[in-house]
């Protein structure tokens, strides 16, 4: 019997994205259901009852919860196709640091510069904190292609997402990321080289427009 896979997700959801590609480089076909944010489905709450939030894989009615849980679950069950974490321990140790780092800091300071409402104190202090982070992840960076080496890896795909709300970051921060960080924008053009990012990610003027509403819609302007 054929594996039915569905992702729970929110197009525009990092997190969501993430698994996206990650699929796309397993070659997994999936099912994907877009989730409202503000009317979440049954089937959303039940799969994920803890923190009731996207993504969710659901494969043959199991559910696994957590973007970095969900690749690496996704890289041990589909074995055909490119590794997404390293093989040596040490290295898969050090992929899933950067990528718990990822998630724990740019999310919520990138919020902070797009969802301010008028205190540009607050802004001003996100911005630098996030050009601070991004200038961390550009040294671990160094020069290799990839975070992993030579090829797109676990690390590659949990920052790579965050690319198309750069827009956002900036727009609203009123800075560039490319002035700040040209190594790492270097980064994010070879990445979307790959068909497995370019297909997948949205339009960063689209994501924008997305927040603009959402500010809106959370009285944030």
């Amino acid at each position: 019997m054929a594996d039915k896979v569905v992702l729970l997700s929110s197009w525009a959801s990092v997190f969501g994205l993430r698994v996206q590609i990650a699929l796309a480089e397993k070659e997994v076909d999936y099912e994907f259901r877009e989730e409202d944010l503000f009317d979440k489905s049954s089937l959303l709450l039940e799969s994920n009852p803890v923190h009731k939030k996207v993504p969710v894989l659901i494969h043959n009615g199991k559910p696994v919860c957590e973007s970095s849980v969900i690749i690496q679950y996704i890289d041990e069950v589909w074995t055909k196709g490119p590794s997404l974490l390293p093989k040596d321990p040490l290295q898969r140790a050090n992929a899933r640091f950067w990528t718990d780092f990822i998630g724990k800091t740019i999310y919520p300071c990138g919020s902070k510069i797009w969802r301010n409402k008028g205190d540009a104190q607050v802004q001003a202090a996100a911005k630098k904190e996030l050009i601070g982070i991004l200038k961390q992840l550009e040294g671990e960076l160094g020069e290799r292609p990839f975070f992993g080496g030579e090829t797109l890896g676990y690390v590659d795909i949990a920052l790579v997402p965050f690319s198309r709300w750069f827009y956002t970051y900036e727009t609203f921060g009123r800075f560039s990321i490319e002035k700040e960080c040209p190594k790492l924008m270097a980064w994010v053009r070879r990445c979307n080289d790959r068909e497995s990012v370019s297909k997948v990610l949205p339009d960063p003027h689209k994501v924008y427009q997305r927040n603009c509403g959402l500010k809106k819609r959370l009285g944030l302007e």
